[in-house]
């Protein structure tokens, strides 16, 4: 079966995290892939050989006009470029939009920041946390007792950085596809990880979000929290609706009981109820509650590590995540029809340079058939 993507071909100029996973993802689903990364570097160790799994690696010194030429060869036939400088660094190099426009005016531009393109902190340094941070994406990460923490890499370069990037990309395609005109997309995580918001600013208006970490629902509901078990491990509850609230409450053994009477949303009652569900959890390990309540309605999971999740029943089921190499990795998505896609192989930095090049000297294009 072929991939739906196998038509589009992605130039990405090498980085870090979010460029790089964006260039993954796309590889995933069957885009043909060229990294250009730079000699001597290692291929960027910090982002990891996992990201570059599907792609074919070429080396190239971009500042020299060697590098400057290969990329200009290879824009010339591809369809996206995914580029992750500061604002201005690929106009310094005679690579930016405008020259890549000249030889390929269809092309979608693909520009991967934390700050963006333009305003008063675009030229200043950042990662995953800062961009979290400001845009208020990191404020809901914790309780209210205790210190804001996102985890890593998710919430920002991925979230709000490398899947509205994609996003942006293929929609960029689609537009090019039809009228010839490419564009430049203009990602950059405060954007995308402000935009991911929107569902709980809309719970805003109903009062289950407030404007303080004290006055909101996963900070203050005892039946939508994280909660230690006997063995040091956690789980997690989150029935809101009602039937499933009674539902957990009926498997608990707390139908009925006097602090659980009376209306789930009476906050008064929250303090107490949350005491009680953390004395009932802490009696017994994890696999005690998966047993009990895992698979019911009452919106219960257990709160696993990656390696953990690995063996479990559910994710198994799924070929969620796998281990070739024993490299733990979490295969494609989303899938198209039952069955996953096979996991692409991982590629050393610079695999490809000869056959690339040599491809391109022979008067081919670099690019797959």
């Amino acid at each position: 079966m072929e991939k739906v993507l196998h038509t589009l071909r992605v130039l990405e100029i090498g980085g870090l995290g979010p460029g790089p996973f964006c260039a993954m993802h796309l590889a995933d689903l069957g885009a043909d892939v060229i990294s250009l990364v730079r000699p001597g570097n290692g291929g960027l160790p910090i982002t990891g050989d996992l990201l570059n799994r599907g792609k074919r690696s070429v080396f190239a010194d971009l500042k020299s006009p060697e590098g400057r030429a290969l990329v200009l060869q290879l824009v010339r036939d591809a369809d996206v470029l995914i580029e992750g400088m500061r604002p201005g660094s690929m106009e310094r190099l005679g690579l930016g939009p405008q020259e890549c426009h000249a030889v390929n005016p269809a092309l979608v531009y693909g520009r991967m920041t934390g700050w963006g393109q333009h305003g008063p902190l675009a030229h200043t340094a950042g990662h995953d946390a800062n961009y979290t941070a400001l845009s208020g994406a990191m404020w809901g990460c914790s309780p209210a007792d205790a210190r804001p923490v996102a985890p890593v890499g998710v919430l920002g370069d991925i979230g709000g950085g490398a899947l509205y990037l994609m996003t942006g990309l293929l929609a960029g395609v689609l537009q090019a596809r039809a009228s010839g005109q490419g564009t430049v997309v203009d990602a950059a995580i405060v954007d995308g990880a402000a935009h991911m918001l929107n569902l709980m600013l809309s719970m805003r208006s109903t009062g289950l979000v407030g404007d303080t970490r004290s006055t909101s629902l996963h900070t203050m509901a005892p039946f939508y929290d994280t909660y230690v078990c006997a063995d040091g491990e956690h789980i997690v509850i989150g029935p809101i609706e009602p039937q499933f609230y009674q539902l957990l409450l009926q498997r608990l053994g707390l139908e009925g009981d006097p602090d659980f009477t009376g209306d789930q949303w009476d906050r008064r009652a929250w303090p107490q109820r949350r005491a009680r569900l953390a004395a009932l959890f802490l009696q017994h390990p994890q696999a005690h509650w998966q047993a009990l309540l895992e698979g019911t309605d009452a919106c219960f999971s257990a709160v696993l590590s990656p390696k953990a999740a690995l063996h479990h029943p559910h994710l198994q089921a799924r070929g969620v995540y796998a281990e070739p190499q024993d490299t733990l990795q979490a295969s494609p998505a989303p899938r198209f029809g039952a069955a996953p896609y096979p996991i692409n192989p991982t590629h050393p930095a610079g695999a490809h340079t000869e056959a690339v090049l040599q491809d391109l000297a022979q008067g081919g294009r670099g690019w797959r058939a």
